[in-house]
């Protein structure tokens, strides 16, 4: 059954495709037959009852430099498509927030994942909902809070709420005298509480990012910090490795899969340090294409497949 599936995102232009889920996901469904048309969340409208936006025809390869073809874009009905993946990324801001309630005017299209749970389910606050599988985390923007967090844990970490790809993580050791600066710094530039969160050495082996399709486990990569950096992103020099599942990270999937499913956050990546949960990510996950280079599942091919199923 081929269906007509639309994707909100950035410029396609600026993606790197040899990384990029969202990438993978458009190759997946074109190599399925479906009808591909792009928008980015600034073309939305909502006018009279009706969810609209400048959407143009699309076409992929996987080739790097010329890895995409647009057509004439044309004020579209949203509701005329059967799919629409929300995958812009971060900021998770008001304007993003904007996006879901427009979205969720959309009630027969299948919106991956569900716009209403995406606003709900922020990354590092949903996940406080299992603090038992959790480091010790704060979160505020009170300094005797911090201070008081600080004098219990001692080697601590500090990163923005809404933050993304390992911006502006900093680990704050017991001696550490930049703490007030840093104190200061974040005051001035978030207006929002920060993630505390005590520090797990281990992450010098790696920050494990699993994926899961509609609540079940689906592959995972293991990201190994660049040589004198505190953070695993891929985007931050991380590197990817091959990766099993221990016991106590099923414990975690076994755990969230249910949740995740009904909520309807169907593609979602959690990550979990020394078998410690420290985010789940529903915006716009990524891992999809490193799991399959290194000899993992084809997961945009099991998202694609629950697609197609609920869509039946």
């Amino acid at each position: 059954m081929a269906l007509k599936v639309a994707v909100q995102m950035d410029p396609i232009e600026r993606i790197k495709i040899a990384g990029d889920s969202t990438f993978a996901l458009l190759l997946e469904a074109q190599s399925r037959g479906h009808a591909l048309a792009y928008y980015t969340p600034d073309k939305l409208a909502l006018s009279e009852g009706k969810v609209f936006a400048s959407v143009q025809p699309l076409s992929v390869r996987d080739k790097t430099g010329d890895h995409f073809t647009l057509g004439e874009a044309k004020r579209t009905d949203l509701s005329s498509f059967d799919v629409i993946l929300l995958r812009q990324d971060p900021p998770f801001d008001m304007n993003y927030i904007t996006t879901t309630h427009l979205l969720e005017q959309l009630p027969d299209t299948l919106v991956v994942n569900s716009p209403r749970s995406v606003r709900n389910a922020p990354e590092k606050l949903f996940v406080m909902e299992y603090t038992d599988l959790m480091p010790p985390t704060l979160i505020t923007r009170d300094l005797e809070e911090i201070k008081a967090f600080r004098a219990k844990h001692k080697d601590i970490v500090m990163k923005p709420l809404y933050g993304k790809g390992g911006e502006s993580v900093f680990r704050i050791s017991p001696d550490d005298l930049n703490f007030g600066s840093l104190f200061d710094l974040f005051s001035v530039t978030f207006r929002e509480a920060w993630v505390v969160q005590k520090f797990l050495p281990e992450v010098k082996d790696g920050d494990k990012r699993i994926i899961l399709v509609d609540g079940e486990f689906a592959g995972a990569v293991n990201r190994v910090p660049a040589e004198g950096d505190l953070r695993s992103n891929m985007v931050r020099g991380g590197s990817p490795k091959k990766t099993d599942l221990s016991p106590r990270e099923r414990e975690i999937c076994d755990r969230l899969g249910p949740e995740l499913k009904k909520r309807g956050l169907l593609f979602t990546g959690i990550d979990v340090i020394a078998g410690w949960l420290t985010e789940i990510n529903v915006t716009s996950p990524t891992g999809i294409r490193a799991i399959k280079n290194l000899g993992g599942p084809d997961v945009a091919a099991m998202v694609w497949d629950s697609i197609e199923k609920k869509r039946k």
